[in-house]
């Protein structure tokens, strides 16, 4: 679904890291380590994570693609190395041992994990679990992190919060006034980037009960992009609606299971009337009276703040194992159990924010052009509506 930018990863949760490749990002873009690992740390945050965060502090190299700061229009090459690697050398090693190491051999409810070894002729299920595992969101949004400062630079911003934990559902609207920009620095404050503090607390007390009985819980969150201007993306094809292509990109994460742009299921119970923006004029721009369509109409971004709404569910490795059957013996017992979170709702909104910028990014180099970043400010200093 992309067409200007094209991205890679590679690596598996435990071996020696993640790697990944940007291409079609313009030169003079001007992109330093740090902010890179601004974003990184984002996604470890998070009420509810486990052993995992305690370990890995994750940073990002850069292998290619940056010279003296800027982006030089080759490919760019990350690398995020795992700290983890260390306990792991013998079960991830790349060279054939003499003494194997262990089989995992009973797949996880809710995971890739039978699919996979169905899929692949696997006898052992760490083959799958290694590349399907979450770790890999962490080069996405190293990845992003480059596309991001591309958005930041001509005006674009991507923010997210936590709507819901489990059953507890935060309620407040994001003020119409507030910028992506604006949300992010209050939320990030947050140890689950939720706005009601009240309802933040009962929400830490499902984490907490669902830990204490070895169980897990999902939620929902809301990413926001604003600055956005006229006719990204185009009514004219399937597959270069502004929607197709974001929905495409999020629901790429495994974790994700339903996603709503604007007002989303809602709008089937609401008449036209109530639903659709209507449209003013304040002698200088067009201005709506509402955004229910999220910021896309006809598969183009219509100039108002783009909102989309996506549901994670709860993590499939529970330290209270669920039924399983053993792919060898086929006796059934109880699944592996893996290292895991109780709750990773909040590092999920960042994930989901990456994959925006990533989207965003790609429009805006389709509708705009330029091989450059000077070419590309150009473009939309001439050309760009708002």
């Amino acid at each position: 679904m992309l067409t200007k930018i094209k991205f890679l990863t590679a690596g598996e949760s435990h071996g020696r890291g993640l790697l990944g490749i940007l291409d079609g990002i313009p030169s003079g873009l001007k992109i330093e380590k740090e902010f890179i690992d601004i974003q990184l740390a984002r996604r470890q945050m998070g009420y509810g994570r486990g052993g995992r965060m305690k370990i890995e502090k994750d940073q990002v190299e850069i292998w290619s693609g940056i010279r003296l700061g800027e982006t030089i229009a080759s490919p760019i090459g990350l690398i995020v190395k795992n700290k983890d690697w260390e306990n792991w050398k013998d079960k991830m090693a790349i060279e054939k041992r003499e003494k194997m190491p262990k089989k995992v051999t009973l797949p996880r409810p809710g995971h890739a994990d039978l699919a996979g070894v169905e899929k692949f002729d696997f006898d052992d299920i760490r083959n799958v679990l290694e590349r399907s595992s979450a770790r890999e969101t962490t080069m996405r949004v190293a990845i992003a992190s480059v596309c991001r400062k591309l958005l930041k630079d001509i005006g674009i911003s991507v923010a997210s919060r936590v709507t819901q934990i489990h059953n507890i559902i935060d309620e407040s609207v994001v003020p119409n006034d507030m910028t992506a920009i604006e949300l992010n620095k209050i939320v990030d404050k947050s140890p689950l980037r939720c706005l009601d503090s009240a309802k933040e607390q009962e929400m830490i007390r499902v984490i907490d009960q669902a830990k204490a009985n070895g169980d897990s819980v999902g939620g929902v969150f809301e990413v926001v992009a604003t600055g956005m201007p006229y006719g990204l993306g185009s009514y004219t094809q399937w597959d270069r609606k502004l929607q197709a292509k974001i929905t495409s990109l999020m629901m790429s994460v495994n974790a994700y299971k339903s996603i709503e742009i604007g007002e989303g299921l809602t709008s089937g119970a609401k008449f036209g009337s109530e639903i659709h923006d209507e449209i003013g004029w304040d002698g200088k721009k067009y201005t709506r009276f509402s955004n229910n369509a999220g910021g896309i109409e006809g598969g183009m971004s219509n100039g108002m703040p783009i909102t989309v709404k996506m549901a994670m569910k709860p993590i499939p490795t529970l330290i209270k194992s669920l039924r399983s059957v053993d792919i060898t013996t086929k006796e059934n017992k109880d699944a592996h159990k893996e290292r895991t979170d109780s709750c990773a709702v909040p590092a999920a909104s960042i994930i989901a924010e990456s994959m925006m910028c990533i989207v965003l990014a790609d429009v805006v180099l389709e509708k705009f052009g330029g091989d450059s970043m000077k070419q590309l400010l150009k473009h939309i200093e001439v050309s760009a509506k708002y």
